[in-house]
């Protein structure tokens, strides 16, 4: 079975930052694309950011040119750096990972880290 673990996330000041980190593990033959979501109380969770296992990169509107999304395949881990962080941003972030675990590819989640961004 394949599990998706996240760390990093806390409470953060205005203007601060953080860096969240997702590492997947457990019977793994290749990971494509990996990326992180988010959910606000109240709204529907929404995607950040992906990046595909070549190492190309998407980001939502709101959040382009202050949060970064990277990875790194040997360790199957991928890293969101936020930078500037806002009240808005305040939400739970899922990891998500199209992970091939044998024959087929299968999208997996983490369990979920809040980001809670106040003064």
């Amino acid at each position: 079975q394949v599990q998706l673990v996240e760390s990093g996330g806390g409470l953060v000041p205005p203007g601060g930052s953080l860096t969240l980190s997702c590492a997947a593990s457990g019977r793994i033959f290749s990971v494509n694309v990996m990326g992180w979501y988010r959910q606000a109380p109240g709204k529907q969770r929404e995607l950040v950011a992906y990046i595909s296992s070549s190492g190309g990169t998407s980001y939502a509107d709101s959040v382009k040119g202050r949060f970064t999304i990277a990875r790194d395949n040997a360790k199957n881990t991928v890293y969101l750096q936020m930078n500037s962080l806002k009240p808005e941003d305040t939400a739970v972030y899922y990891c998500n990972g199209l992970i091939q675990d044998g024959q087929i590819t299968t999208p997996y989640w983490g369990q979920g880290t809040q980001v809670t961004v106040s003064s």
